[in-house]
């Protein structure tokens, strides 16, 4: 891309996967997060960070300008309220990201990639115990949907951290919110980095789960053979 893709959260574990691989794409990346140590324990010399804090606005619009693309992986705690809340990172911090890159001078629409997770539209899952995570993480989706900007959407099954064995290497791309699964940090890392280039991604909300069989060949194939999304009924969440 002829200018700098954001990452926020890029300090984090599917972030720097993100920003190693766009990264050897030759492309500019700019990691936006909340700890400098965490910046210079974990990110590549090559990659640009800057201190910002989605859950205050007016640290975001200087890194995020002039940014064709954003990479959203920002993780959540778990209590119900405060700094680390679901509503705060996962909600609150995707409206102010969506508010910065609108405010922009000249403002061209970017394209937004959110992780997300899967069971979001299953409110009666055990995860949204959790802070309301689940009834968040949705709330963030719709904004994302309704921002007008080219977007996709992915929800990973239960994160892990092993390579993915030759038996258990395919990416198994689904939709309708009904399955469990693991996948690799890095197969979804991938999938981020992908819907970046794949125009058949975009308006695409998905989940994401490794099986039996090969890894993927050709990605836009593999986004292609998914639905685009229709408008979605938001769910109010107070």
């Amino acid at each position: 891309m002829n200018t700098a893709i954001a990452v926020i959260g890029g300090t984090g574990r599917v972030g720097r996967i993100v920003t190693r691989k766009l990264l050897d794409r030759g492309e500019t990346v700019r990691v936006i997060g909340r700890s400098a140590q965490r910046a210079q324990r974990h990110l590549p010399p090559r990659a640009q960070f800057f201190l910002g804090d989605v859950r205050d606005a007016d640290t975001l619009p200087v890194p995020l300008h002039g940014c064709s693309a954003v990479v959203y992986t920002v993780e959540s705690g778990t209590d119900t309220s405060g700094p680390d809340s679901p509503r705060s990172t996962l909600h609150a911090g995707v409206l102010n990201t969506l508010d910065a890159l609108r405010r922009q001078e000249g403002f061209e629409p970017a394209q937004f990639v959110l992780v997300s997770q899967r069971h979001v539209t299953r409110p009666e899952h055990p995860m949204n115990a959790y802070g309301r995570m689940l009834d968040w993480r949705l709330a963030g989706e719709n904004a994302v949907r309704s921002s007008g900007l080219a977007y996709t959407i992915v929800r990973p099954g239960w994160l892990t951290d092993r390579t993915v064995s030759a038996d258990d290497g395919r990416i198994h791309l689904e939709q309708g919110d009904r399955r469990d699964g693991y996948v690799a940090l890095q197969d979804v890392a991938e999938a981020c980095v992908q819907a970046l280039y794949c125009p058949s991604a975009k308006g695409l909300t998905f989940e994401m789960r490794n099986g039996a069989g090969s890894a993927p060949g050709d990605w836009e194939e593999l986004f292609a053979g998914l639905s685009t999304d229709e408008p979605v009924p938001v769910r109010a969440v107070a």
